[in-house]
């Protein structure tokens, strides 16, 4: 393997570096494969949702489950209609209802 030496402004390196704590991996870990995804597939042609997905990301808006996170989603294998049966019960307005609310607030 052969080793790179990149400088990065501060900012640019803690946003790294947080980035990568929260995927429970090394900010080596994560340029490596950021790297090597955008070099394996150069010319892979995204869908909409897989470049708003992206977007997301490098906006700090979305992120990656870390390892704990998947552990916990993994264990907790609950069916849509018991979901619904569970928010349907919930005490309070719906978040469809909040929103709107609050888009006719800032209108």
């Amino acid at each position: 393997m052969t080793n790179l030496v990149i400088e990065l402004p501060t900012e640019i390196y803690e946003k790294l570096q947080t980035k990568a704590n929260g995927l429970g991996k090394s900010p080596q870990e994560l340029v490596q494969e950021l790297v090597t995804s955008q070099l394996a597939e150069p010319n892979k042609i995204l869908s909409e949702s897989e470049r708003g997905r992206q977007a997301l990301m490098a906006a700090g808006l979305l992120t990656e489950l870390g390892p704990e996170l998947k552990k916990r989603a993994n264990h907790n294998n609950i069916s849509l209609e018991e979901a619904q049966r569970i928010l349907g019960t919930a005490p309070g307005k719906s978040l469809s209802e909040i929103v709107i609310e609050q888009r006719e607030q800032n209108i």
